[in-house]
């Protein structure tokens, strides 16, 4: 070890030897160095002191389990007080019509003989006088929420269409229904003309309702006329036919969006069950009438949705449709009160 370090001094004074630092060499190019500068962390400038306790604030809560009370807290502090709706009140729950009429006739048979069943469907044109129609009392009589969405409708196609674009569209819906009602006519009547049915069978329309005519047969009025002895009220209906062997009244109607199901069909089944009141107390009508059917076409020829009535139904429709009629005549009379002499 000492003839180690002995020769290391040796080498260290003698003038062949020296020991300097490495010269840093740098490989450059003119348009790039290898010299980079440190990227900064972008988390350095954030408080860390507040992050910090944010950090232990959520992994301190996150092992505690919610309750029904903490969460109805968190939803109340996020969302506001919950805002209840007051029950209905029991007079409006189980309102009486006051005009109570049964909607069948005991007086009439239900199931008529082969010598009362017309062979030609009954036509009986509506005569124009004082007493007010189905469709009035229905429109007359639309609830608040009802006209606030049919005039939104009404704005919303205003909007996009114009005024007169609205008014052709309308007159357009009015005419498209119309042609369906007379083509339906045309097939359903034993005097329709051939070379017209054929012709009618290219509409989408009744394209639409071919499934469903496979199951009418008996077809007792068409087009015609009713009006309720009692109540005063009169309507003009489409069809009246057996439909799968049940005798209905038949309402045809058009749409553009597909209804399902019979709620999408708002006021007609009230319609309906006014028609079915309507020829069971009506003299010009031999027969009594027990069920009602919806039949809702499409343009596009897709099938057509039918919404069957049966008895049970009609009758659960009948009481409303008192109570529309009994808040029409209440509304005429106090118009007739306020009207000066």
């Amino acid at each position: 070890m000492k003839a180690f370090q002995t020769i290391c001094r040796q080498l260290r004074s003698s003038k062949g030897f020296s020991v300097e630092p490495t010269t840093r060499v740098d490989f450059s190019t003119s348009s790039y160095s290898c010299s980079r500068k440190k990227k900064v962390n972008p988390y350095e400038e954030v408080d860390q002191g507040r992050y910090s306790d944010l950090v232990q604030s959520v992994l301190s809560s996150r092992g505690l389990a919610q309750t029904p009370e903490s969460l109805f807290e968190e939803d109340n502090l996020l969302y506001g007080p919950v805002s209840k709706c007051k029950p209905p009140k029991q007079d409006e729950a189980a309102k009486v019509p006051g005009n109570w009429c049964p909607l069948f006739n005991p007086e009439k048979s239900m199931k008529p003989n082969a010598t009362s069943t017309p062979t030609i469907p009954l036509r009986i044109p509506l005569q124009r006088n004082t007493i007010p129609s189905v469709t009035k009392v229905l429109q007359q009589t639309m609830t608040s929420e009802q006209i606030f969405y049919l005039e939104r409708w009404k704005q919303r196609m205003i909007l996009e269409l114009g005024e007169d674009g609205f008014a052709e569209y309308s007159s357009n819906i009015f005419l498209q229904g119309k042609r369906f009602h007379k083509a339906l006519e045309s097939i359903l009547s034993p005097q329709g003309d051939l070379k017209e049915r054929d012709e009618n069978l290219e509409s989408g329309y009744v394209e639409s309702v071919q499934h469903i005519l496979k199951d009418v047969s008996g077809v007792r009025a068409l087009e015609s006329a009713v009006q309720h002895e009692t109540l005063k009220y009169v309507g003009l209906l489409d069809c009246v036919a057996e439909y799968q062997g049940k005798l209905c009244v038949i309402d045809w109607k058009t749409s553009e969006k597909p209804k399902p199901y019979i709620r999408n069909t708002f006021d007609n089944p009230l319609q309906v069950v006014a028609y079915v009141g309507a020829i069971n107390n009506d003299a010009n009508y031999s027969f009594q009438v027990q069920c009602g059917l919806i039949v809702v076409a499409y343009k596009d020829g897709s099938p057509a949705h039918p919404h069957f009535m049966d008895t049970e139904l009609c009758s659960q429709y009948w009481a409303k449709w008192l109570l529309r009629l009994e808040e029409y005549t209440k509304k005429e009379k106090n118009q007739n009160i306020q009207k000066p002499d």
